[in-house]
């Protein structure tokens, strides 16, 4: 990934409809889901879902695939995976990292 790669995708997720609209796609798999699905689901309206969608898929975060009448859209994990890897590409200054454990959590 290059920079105006990450700028693009960065750029897509810093909207709060597109972020839920990315981790729902995450959520959902490989087998995706149709705007259909997703503005229920999301309680969206249809035409500002495509809207965002569209946005996603211009920034590379998430493929469209017809099948039939429908539209399937699927999250991009290599897409993403691309991202956090260019993001944490020189993490500590080449060394190793140690991250905490997150606190357990007794709900």
């Amino acid at each position: 990934m290059n920079e105006d790669q990450a700028v693009s995708a960065l750029s897509a997720l810093a909207h709060t409809q597109r972020l839920r609209v990315f981790r729902a796609l995450v959520i959902a798999g490989p087998e995706g889901r149709t705007p259909s699905v997703l503005a229920d689901q999301l309680g969206v309206a249809r035409n500002t879902l495509s809207f965002h969608l569209k946005e996603l898929a211009h920034a590379g975060l998430v493929s469209i695939e017809q099948q039939g009448r429908n539209l399937i859209y699927r999250a991009e994990y290599g897409h993403m995976n691309g991202l956090i890897g260019y993001l944490t590409e020189h993490c500590c200054q080449g060394g190793v990292c140690e991250v905490s454990e997150p606190p357990n959590c007794n709900c």
